[in-house]
């Protein structure tokens, strides 16, 4: 089992706090360090956030959310082994051939070792404030995918849609991986669909593995009505360990789950260095998982 950690990017004081994050989970044996997206943090939000009780990303307007891209590329500089994971970006409202280009420039950057995840968002608000519609924000994720991927086989771009116009250029370097990695975060509306059609893997948002064992039916169905089989796509679960144990680990597994995403604040937990927290987990956690 594959353990990651996020965020690196939430909450950061400094870039050196961010690159002493990953250079310290790189040697404790993490396979991954994930970041969350947002540009803006609106003071007051009449969108729900559809994986809390309440509604609220756990956040305030004031926390430091560094550009996901530009946090990994910092901490690329400073590794060598450990993947790099977005978790996810939102890719409806940004730019899709900048959003190509980054990504393909951070993978040749930390030699292979990029994972672009990606979701269609849910704060209209941060749409507005950028200057892009809320509405059909998936019939543009799924078509922005289709013609992200065909600047990553850098093959001349022809990609002629109701969103894009792109005809007749190149774009490099292309990605070391081939293919890119494409992870599909989210479990509400087409999200099952998309990841059977577009996905190599799925970022699940999901709290314990009761939860999760429900929604892999929902995933099994979209595979199977897309033909493909579901041992194909890389399932990332999130996972609290001080509350479902390491007795938790097998049953993923056995779902089929690749890797276990553990956020910083459950290693770290209620405060104290987090880096001892992170080496400390290791020893006594990570060091106990095949």
């Amino acid at each position: 089992m594959k353990i990651g950690l996020i965020p690196v990017n939430v909450g950061a004081q400094s870039a050196e706090s961010m690159i002493q994050l990953a250079t310290t989970a790189e040697t404790s044996g993490f396979e991954s360090i994930w970041t969350f997206e947002h540009a803006i943090v609106p003071v007051n939000y009449e969108s729900k956030y559809p994986y809390s009780a309440n509604g609220k990303m756990g956040t305030t307007p004031e926390t430091n959310f560094v550009d996901p891209l530009i946090a990994l590329a910092t901490v690329a500089a400073h590794t060598q082994t450990i993947r790099l994971a977005t978790g996810v970006n939102i890719l409806p409202q940004t730019n899709p051939l900048y959003l190509a280009k980054q990504a393909a420039s951070l993978d040749f950057v930390s030699g292979g070792r990029f994972m672009l995840g990606v979701g269609i968002g849910w704060l209209a608000e941060e749409f507005s404030a950028l200057g892009v519609p809320f509405e059909r924000r998936g019939a543009r994720f799924d078509d922005y995918i289709e013609a992200m991927k065909k600047i990553w086989s850098g093959d001349v771009v022809e990609h002629q849609s109701e969103f894009i116009q792109w005809s007749g250029f190149k774009s490099y370097p292309v990605p070391v991986q081939s293919p890119l990695p494409v992870i599909i975060g989210g479990s509400k509306g087409k999200a099952f669909e998309r990841i059977a059609l577009h996905g190599d893997g799925w970022y699940a948002p999901t709290g314990n593995v009761d939860q999760l064992a429900e929604l892999i039916k929902q995933l099994d169905e979209a595979c199977a009505a897309a033909g493909r089989d579901r041992s194909t796509v890389e399932i990332s679960a999130m996972w609290i360990p001080g509350v479902e144990g390491l007795d938790a680990v097998p049953r993923y597994a056995d779902l089929g789950v690749s890797r276990l995403v553990v956020p910083l604040p459950a290693v770290a937990g209620g405060g104290g260095n987090p880096l001892e927290a992170i080496q400390r987990f290791a020893d006594e956690t990570l060091s106990k998982i095949a």
